[in-house]
């Protein structure tokens, strides 16, 4: 399962310097307006314990972590929906994103020009809202244009649809977002799902600090979490000139005393990846042989041949069942022999839903 992550922000206020930290890709970062221009992307591992301590169990001749995709997307400006700056390719960029890291500015430095002058995470959020909620506004206006004259005659599809747009254009028109909207049945669920506006994409706020605040924020911060308390988006605080300086250390001790002298117990990137993970209701379940442990990606909620589908569409097609472990029950028991005499390992059908953490065998039949 390909997830893919599109940071965007104001110019200047990181996203390059953090896309750096995530992926190691070196994407230009300088001090001015539209650096990026094409947007980079980079596939990073998520950071999973678990998978090192089933490598210690199991001595696997490989290991694969599961993974997300990164795109890093041009600096937006005021006008984007208009189509000012970069504005389209920006906004198409982000349409083709299933979550949204959005970088905020929240420290103070006179060496790095900000495009508006002056520090203000909250106004620097609002512009970029401004902008995507206006073209989502042009998006579903123009499709409530087009189910019109369908809804007038009677037909139900279309006065569902017609119902549910205009709901979203008076929610727009007051300046919200569409992640705000409650379905109010499965029918508008599945409407916004097909109708991929920018607004309805889970959003994680970064809010990019200094060094001083990299443990316990600043005003600016408190500022962003009092704006955005009623969006149901996430917050997370990290600095992304700590993060480069982390990037460049070589071994994992020094990694180790560096977090430990900054008074962190994880680099801020490892909690951002697996924060955005969360984020579009994501778990991990595992397969564990002599050939290779492996961590997969699964909904959250999947059932047992949903999962077996994201190694091959055939173990779905022809599921049969599949054995199941819980990762606590392997780590205290050292091996699938022993959990199966143990009575540990459980055989499950097709209507089991996957546990964050399951090591799962499937049997199938095609």
């Amino acid at each position: 399962m390909a997830l893919k992550c599109g940071i965007v922000g104001l110019p200047n206020v990181g996203k390059s310097t953090l896309f750096n930290c995530l992926s190691n890709a070196k994407a230009q970062s300088a001090n001015f307006p539209f650096c990026t221009i094409e947007p980079n992307v980079g596939t990073i591992n998520v950071p999973d314990e678990r998978l090192e301590k089933l490598e210690s169990l199991v001595n696997p001749e490989r290991v694969v972590p599961t993974t997300v995709e990164i795109v890093d997307i041009a600096g937006l400006v005021k006008g984007a929906s208009k189509g000012e700056g970069l504005g389209n390719q920006f906004l198409g960029n982000i349409r083709e994103t299933d979550a949204v890291l959005h970088v905020l500015r929240c420290f103070e430095d006179d060496n790095i020009t900000h495009v508006d002058g002056s520090v203000d995470p909250v106004r620097d959020k609002e512009v970029i809202d401004a902008e995507l909620q206006l073209k989502d506004l042009e998006t579903v206006e123009t499709r409530l244009d087009k189910v019109k004259k369908k809804a007038k005659s009677g037909d139900k599809e279309s006065v569902k649809q017609a119902d549910l747009f205009e709901k979203l254009i008076n929610l727009l028109e007051e300046g919200k977002s569409v992640r705000v909207y409650e379905p109010a049945n499965d029918d508008e669920e599945k409407m916004l799902k097909e109708l991929q506006l920018l607004t309805s994409k889970p959003i994680l706020y970064v809010c990019n600090v200094d060094e001083a605040s990299v443990k316990d924020g600043n005003h600016h911060v408190e500022a962003v979490r009092e704006a955005v308390k009623d969006e149901g988006a996430e917050i997370m605080v990290l600095g992304a000139a700590i993060e480069a300086d982390i990037n460049e250390l070589e071994t994992y001790e020094e990694r180790q005393m560096f977090l430990e002298e900054m008074g962190l117990t994880q680099p801020g990137v490892n909690k951002l990846i697996k924060t955005a993970y969360k984020l579009l209701k994501l778990q991990t379940y595992f397969t564990a042989g002599e050939k290779e442990v492996r961590a997969w990606t699964v909904r959250i909620g999947a059932k047992a041949p949903e999962a077996a589908g994201v190694i091959h569409t055939d173990f779905e097609k022809g599921f049969i069942r599949a054995e199941v472990i819980k990762y606590d029950d392997f780590v205290e028991l050292g091996s699938e022999a022993a959990c199966r005499d143990k009575g540990k390992l459980s055989i499950e059908g097709k209507e089991y839903v996957v546990q964050d953490g399951d090591i799962m065998n499937f049997r199938f039949n095609v």
